[in-house]
């Protein structure tokens, strides 16, 4: 059994941060990819940020790139999304996934396990 629980979603101004956390239970750390994606209504989940567990690296879309980074506490089973330099184009759910492959994988349904998701809100 996997649960994923994103936190650390709020209201903020343009150019603010935020850390957006996932806490996993069961056994998703050093054994799963696990990623970062978003949704805007209207339009479908955006991969945004991943973990590759095989050959541990980070990814990032284009689009995020140089302003969010995706870290883990392994002690924690814990995820989190820094994101800096926020844009009103940011705004979206995030969700956070898992899938029970150490490669990353780069679209929504390559992933089993979701979280909620939580809201993040970038004003101008």
């Amino acid at each position: 059994q996997v649960q994923l629980v994103e936190s650390g979603g709020a209201l903020v101004q343009a150019g603010g941060s935020l850390r957006l956390s996932c806490a996993a239970s069961g056994r998703t750390f050093g054994t799963y990819a696990m990623a970062w994606f978003r949704r805007v209504p209207g339009k479908e989940r955006e991969f945004v940020a991943g973990f590759s567990a095989s050959a541990p690296f980070t990814d990032c879309a284009d689009s995020v790139k140089g302003r969010f980074t995706i870290s883990t506490d392994n002690a924690k089973n814990t995820v989190y999304l820094q994101m800096n330099s926020l844009k009103p184009e940011d705004t979206a759910v995030y969700y956070c996934a898992a899938r029970r492959y150490s490669e990353l994988g780069l679209s929504p349904a390559q992933y089993a396990y979701w979280g909620q998701g939580t809201q993040v809100t970038v004003s101008s």
